[in-house]
């Protein structure tokens, strides 16, 4: 009955075939569909990429150097993916039932699955673990997981871990996963329960996590075999009947545009450190670059609250395997890496959202202390330390004023020596000389002092100074001058809020070696001599 139904709706509408009854965008789609070549990726865990070259010269293949030249029983390395191999379309029922293949040496999945696996492990540091969410297959998996073992195979005890997050898989679809995991031997990949939306900032599994590779529900509108790739890729099976009919429903668009938004806002709000890559298979801005902006936009125009971090430090950045000189099928328009859909490939859009590293802000310890201080951590910690150096300051004062005034008095009883060895001593208080002016010196005065007269006294009764026993200022006694007519020099102005002003007041001291006696007084005895009198 179908069959007759069939016939009689293709003599209703006049059509050869049943693939008439398809939109023209459909036909196309299966057109390039057919022309498709192989692409498979080396496992690593069990193979290398020479050693599967080695393998398939000796089976009489010969390596090209571009997709263009694939003809016969060639193969060529794909120009993004370093460890992809591809061959023409052809050959594919052949290689499907080939040992490589059989022995999972060789692993046959669409190019658009392996871009993200392989741009997420570039970007992975020695130490750090891979989170995947999304929709995607035990295949892509396993891919990321071979990748990193590679990439730490010196260190084979502690290699980074593969989160997956399969919340959003149904229970056919995990245990598919699981077996996937199983067969090839996957060791580092662990599943994850819950949620993606339920995950947050404080869970113990993601703080070793460098990298997140989002593989979100697209349209799949890139795809030029989607009935093939959905099966493959556990897919929404769903967007088979609106994809046979050409554009997809604009309500279906908007809700995984939705969902995306959700997932990709969401990854950034995680304490990942290094970089975000988001991949679709579609063709439509509104699932692609206008995503990554919206989100970004939202980030930098939204304030930071307590408790969320700021997002404003992401940025988009170039793929790693973006370059001028891979391919002509390649639209690299900066900083986001597109495939559109061809004869040679399928359609597919790749981003990477990095983490700028905060700027590092040097306080000075003196400004840290006193945040410390405010906060109530460090208690009297600056008030203590002000005191200490104080008292050490007054300390040292206080020693360099006893240095000076034991220097003066060595100096004076030195002078003292040489004056009893010329000349008989002369008693230095006599009335007919009169007073003797001797200068003063006053420390730390704001205003100046005129010179005051001095008490009569004898060089070995001299009055000592009197200093105070706490002060911040350094108290200089200068050494009695040679000659008394010397200026008597000022020490440096100290602060204001220093101890009271002291003064010293200092004898002058005669000596005959430094002044003629005067012989102008008749009857004066020729070695006595009298003291000029000099205002200082």
């Amino acid at each position: 009955k179908l069959a007759a139904a069939l016939a009689r709706c293709r003599l209703r509408h006049n059509h050869s075939c049943i693939e008439c009854f398809l939109p023209e965008t459909v036909r196309k789609k299966q057109e390039m569909a057919l022309k498709l070549p192989l692409y498979a990726w080396v496992n690593t865990l069990k193979s290398s990429l020479d050693e599967v070259q080695s393998v398939l010269r000796n089976a009489g293949f010969s390596q090209v150097k571009s997709i263009e030249q694939l003809k016969g029983h060639t193969f060529c390395q794909d120009p993004h993916c370093g460890d992809t191999l591809v061959f023409p379309a052809q050959l594919k029922a052949q290689l499907y039932f080939s040992k490589l293949l059989c022995d999972h040496k060789l692993i046959a999945q669409d190019k658009s699955c392996c871009l993200g696996p392989n741009a997420a492990c570039s970007l992975l540091p020695e130490e750090g673990d891979v989170l995947m969410v999304g929709c995607f297959s035990g295949l892509t998996v396993f891919h990321v997981a071979s990748l990193i073992s590679q990439k730490h195979k010196a260190d084979s005890k502690n290699q980074p871990v593969v989160y997956v997050c399969v919340n959003d898989c149904t229970e056919a679809q995990r245990e598919k996963l699981r077996h996937t995991v199983s067969i090839m031997g996957c060791k580092n990949v662990k599943l994850m329960q819950e949620d993606f939306q339920s995950l947050d900032r404080g869970d113990k599994r993601l703080q070793k996590v460098r990298v997140i590779l989002l593989i979100p529900r697209c349209s799949v509108s890139a795809v030029s075999n989607p009935v093939e790739f959905i099966l493959q890729e556990n897919g929404d099976t769903d967007l088979l009947q609106d994809l046979s009919r050409g554009p997809i429903a604009q309500s279906k668009l908007e809700s995984l545009v939705a969902q995306q938004k959700k997932d990709i806002d969401h990854a950034l709000n995680l304490p990942i450190r290094l970089a975000v890559v988001y991949s679709t298979c579609s063709s439509y801005p509104e699932e692609n670059a206008d995503v990554l902006n919206t989100a970004l936009q939202k980030a930098r125009d939204c304030p930071r609250q307590k408790g969320k971090p700021k997002l404003t430090n992401f940025r988009p950045i170039p793929p790693p395997f973006s370059s001028p000189d891979h391919g002509e099928a390649a639209e690299e328009t900066e900083p986001f890496f597109m495939l559109e859909p061809t004869e040679f490939s399928n359609g597919c859009f790749l981003a990477v959202v990095d983490r700028k590293p905060d700027p590092a802000i040097q306080e000075a310890p003196r400004d840290l202390i006193a945040r410390a201080n405010a906060k109530g951590l460090f208690d009297g910690i600056g008030v203590n330390q002000k005191k200490h150096h104080e008292d050490a300051g007054g300390a040292k004062t206080t020693a360099q004023a006893l240095c000076s005034q034991a220097h003066v008095s060595a100096c004076t009883r030195s002078r003292k020596r040489q004056a009893k060895g010329s000349i008989r001593h002369q008693e230095l208080q006599q009335p007919s000389q009169g007073k003797l002016q001797v200068p003063c010196s006053i420390f730390h005065s704001k205003q100046e002092c005129p010179p005051t007269p001095s008490s009569s006294f004898k060089p070995h009764k001299s009055r000592p100074a009197k200093f105070p026993t706490k002060t911040s200022s350094t108290l200089r006694s200068a050494v009695p001058p040679s000659s008394p007519a010397a200026p008597v020099v000022r020490p440096r102005r100290t602060r204001a809020d220093a101890q009271k002003p002291v003064v010293l007041v200092l004898p002058v001291l005669n000596f005959p070696g430094s002044f003629q006696p005067q012989h102008s007084c008749r009857g004066s005895f020729p070695g006595r001599w009298k003291a000029p009198q000099h205002h200082l």
